[in-house]
């Protein structure tokens, strides 16, 4: 078999990034050289890999960091609306090689490293992944600032700079082990500290309400301390910026302990406030109150209001006197976007801050809030729901405590007046829930305080208006919007899967990589035998290499021709990995007549998770030594999944599982990248599938299962488990192995709590669902065997991708909740006049 070829080589070959300038590659030769000698080795006579990654990012950089500067010099002159996207997650993924294609520069930085005699995919290797996100979530906010900026947009992303990310993940014996992860220990060239941009943050402390105002005092003070990152745009020089904060302890700390010989212990407790930024909660499908976890909310936001505000009120560049004064214009200048409920805390601190700093009355206060503030909704799962204590919110946060009753107070007087004697609604609605323990509804918080509600997919909000939040919609229809996600074509094409970018180039130009909706234009050629031929090469030669990926760092040695079956989610019981894994015995119990790897990156979680990672795992080496299958099955948990691994499974698979209970994913957006990379879709009517299916037709992915209104028949009628068990021999067998050892052969029981959960407590209905499944994937099996029907197959779900690109999300969200309109003009480079 041919050895497929590197990136590198592919690179050499392909013309969509444009090709490399002879003066480019000198400049970057010699600004390599000058960052290694000067900037990082100095004193030692030998540079390390990293020394010459450093070199090669910090050359980079230098591209940057002109348009960088010009392009907030442009937002200071023109004083547009600026938006601010609050996230308590960021999933960044790697810098380098998303900064080389958006600058235009990946040619010359290969071709000069290249002639350094050095390898550029070795050197891009050497950078950690910036995890600070646990998912969908926090990708999408990477992609929505990609787009941000490549859309002229003047956007901020804000968030908190996690010393450690989400945790690597280790597979021990089948179980799963999580590790720190410390992406930070050899710094990282592309952040930039701004320590005169400081704020404090305030906690704890009580209210006191005094002839001039009411005054939060005797607080505790932490110190955020920004991180500013460049977010370049694709090839526009417009360079937007990702500000984390940082918690430091202010140097008064606890010092007055200092005269009863406490000093070292005060410097000791000031770890205690720079806690706050140390680690990334894991969790995102399922809320769990933590002080911690409250006190990371509230200090992105107040740190985030003050930047806002400061910028706000001085508006033109270089300018140190305040030129605006007049906060009723805020909403005109200033957009918030709260990236899910986590800065829900964005509502009552502007209120405070426009209330008692900026002795605003609140008829006002309010107004500007409500016209500021818009809230994107992620979950329909009540336990994803964030609800916090009232006895914690009031020790924390006194002033917003009585904040948010008062925002109660009146909300709950407008339900009165509108539905009047409905007790049950004021029940259901009141931002403050009843019971043993009152808690926040933080989501009912963000719903009143915004001028905009979005859920990311249609049928999402579809659901949204009609169950979760029915009677927030009946109130305020006008409210209500949809903003379906999408996806960055720049690092999940032309990054991730060069080949593939350029077959798609040759036949419409690349002009499609900036608007995606052109790939449409690849549907006249469905049925040509080159495009059919080439794009099922650029797929085999990402199998191979992904193979080649698999059997260097796994061990385990697959066959290429299979068919790369892929299931990337987090665990949940939602997702559904247990219909995977029951498909799977079945398959083995065939005996596996087909050949067929599956694999399943996927990001952890709390216990019954890792009792499914020890399921499929322990699947996994039955399955993967049993000799009569051989190599025609082979199942495989990758470890440690994040956004660079991402990069390498999409473009090598061929069917992308999306299996979902109907009605319970917001929208996915794993889908949209595996349709764009030349993945067919098994899934049920769920999240963004349907429209995915709506725009290639149902006929071109495989549609199973129950929809939205057929589960909500059986939740009134029941859900029987037991009967589909009695009636189905396949999946009896399946169950019975689980439940008699048969994949745990040395502790018979060990899985008895996920078979008690199948059979008796299955909130997402996994038997109902089994036996079409089932069909489906033998239709997938049928179709896979006949690679040009397949292929074409394929080039229909591309061309039919283009709605999921960020760009139209982002598009959307300008122009119906943030009131800016997006521009594709350039603006001026550094080393270009300025009009």
């Amino acid at each position: 078999m041919a050895k497929p070829l590197t990136d590198q080589e592919k690179r050499k070959q392909i013309s969509v990034r444009g090709l490399a300038g002879v003066e480019n590659v000198t400049d970057i030769k010699s600004n390599f050289n000058r960052h290694l000698h000067y900037t990082l080795v100095k004193d030692r006579n030998v540079a390390t890999k990293r020394d010459y990654y450093f070199a090669l990012a910090n050359t980079v950089r230098d591209h940057l960091v002109g348009r960088w500067i010009r392009t907030q010099q442009h937002y200071y002159e023109k004083d547009p609306k600026r938006v601010y996207y609050l996230s308590l997650e960021f999933y960044m993924g790697r810098t380098l090689q998303n900064t080389m294609v958006n600058l235009a520069l990946e040619n010359a930085c290969d071709e000069a490293t290249y002639q350094l005699g050095l390898d550029m995919e070795e050197l891009q290797d050497i950078e950690e992944d910036a995890g600070l996100g646990n998912g969908g979530l926090g990708r999408l906010a990477a992609c929505f600032l990609d787009s941000m900026a490549s859309l002229g947009l003047a956007a901020y992303g804000y968030g908190i700079r996690y010393e450690f990310g989400i945790f690597n993940q280790k597979i021990v014996d089948g179980w799963q082990v999580e590790e720190a992860d410390d992406w930070l220990r050899y710094g990282n060239p592309w952040e930039k500290a701004r320590p005169e941009y400081m704020r404090p943050v305030h906690y704890y402390g009580r209210v006191e309400h005094t002839p001039g105002g009411v005054k939060w005092v005797d607080t505790q003070v932490v110190l955020a301390l920004p991180y500013d990152t460049p977010v370049p745009g694709y090839r526009n020089n417009v360079v937007n910026t990702m500000r984390l904060w940082s918690a430091k302890a202010p140097c008064d700390f606890n010092l007055k302990d200092f005269n009863v010989g406490g000093y070292i212990q005060a410097v000791l407790d000031r770890n205690l406030a720079e806690n706050i930024s140390r680690v990334l909660y894991p969790n995102d499908n399922f809320f769990e109150g933590k002080e911690l976890r409250l006190k990371q909310e509230y200090f992105v936001v107040a740190a985030t209001l003050q930047d806002i505000i400061r910028r706000f009120k001085s508006s033109k560049f270089g300018s140190t006197e305040f030129v605006r004064m007049d906060l009723s214009t805020l909403p005109d200048k200033v957009a918030i976007q709260l990236n899910d409920t986590h800065p829900a805390l964005a509502i009552p601190e502007l209120m405070r801050i426009l209330m008692d700093l900026e002795e605003l009355p609140w008829e006002k206060a309010w107004d500007i809030v409500v016209r500021t503030c818009a809230y994107t909704n992620h979950t329909v799962l009540p336990e994803a729901l964030e609800r916090w204590p009232i006895d914690l919110f009031q020790n924390l946060l006194p002033r917003h405590l009585d904040i948010v009753y008062e925002i109660n107070r009146r909300h709950l007087e407008r339900v009165a007046q509108q539905f009047p004697g409905d007790e049950g609604r004021l029940r259901r609605m009141s931002l403050i829930e009843e019971g043993d323990h009152k808690k926040i509804n933080m989501a009912h918080l963000c719903i009143v305080g915004s001028h905009a509600v979005n859920g990311v997919a249609r049928i999402h909000s579809e659901i949204i208006k009609d169950t979760v939040f029915k009677d927030f919609y009946e109130m305020d229809p006008e409210k209500f919007q949809n903003k379906t996600n999408g996806i960055t074509p720049r690092r999940w094409l032309v990054m991730s899967n060069p080949g593939l970018a350029e077959v798609i180039a040759e036949r419409i130009g690349d002009d499609y990589i900036r608007d995606l909706d052109q790939l449409k234009n690849l549907l006249e050629f469905v049925d040509d035998d080159s495009l059919i031929r080439d794009v099922a090469k650029v797929k085999q030669e990402n199998k191979m290499k992904f193979s080649a990926y698999l059997e260097e760092h796994y061990k385990v040695k697959i066959n290429p021709e299979s068919m790369f079956d892929v299931q990337v989610k987090r665990i949940h019981e939602y997702k559904r990995q247990l219909l995977n894994c029951l498909h799977i015995i079945t398959f083995y119990n065939r005996k596996g007549q087909e050949s067929h790897t599956i694999t399943w990156p996927a990001a952890p979680g709390y216990h019954t998770a890792k009792m499914i990672i020890k399921l499929i795992t322990a699947i996994g080496d039955i399955v993967n030594h049993d000799a009569v299958v051989g190599d025609r099955l082979k199942v495989i948990f990758l470890e440690n999944y994040k956004v660079t691994l991402a990069e390498k499974i999409i473009p090598a698979s061929d069917l992308s599982e999306q299996i979902s209970t109907a009605g319970t994913e917001a929208s996915g957006t794993g889908n949209m990248k595996f349709m764009l990379n030349g993945a067919l879709t098994i899934g049920t009517m769920d999240g963004a599938n349907v429209e995915m299916a709506e725009e290639a037709g149902e006929e071109n992915l495989f549609i199973f299962g129950m929809r939205v209104d057929d589960v909500k028949a059986m939740d009134q009628t029941g859900y029987d488990a037991k009967s589909y068990y009695d009636r189905i021999p396949e999946l009896k067998q399946a169950m019975d192995q689980i439940s008699g050892g048969f994949f745990s052969p040395g502790q018979p029981d060990l899985f008895k709590d996920i078979v008690n959960m199948l059979m008796n407590h299955d909130r997402f209905k996994v038997f109902a669902d089994y036996e079409e499944y089932i069909k489906c994937q033998d239709k997938v099996s049928a179709l896979y065997k006949d690679p040009k029907e397949w292929t074409k197959m394929v080039i229909r779900n591309i061309g039919s991708s283009g709605k999921f690109s960020s760009d139209r999300t982002i598009a959307q969200y300008a122009r119906e909740i943030w009131g800016m309109e997006p521009s594709l003009e350039k603006i001026p480079a550094p080393d270009d006049p300025r009009d």
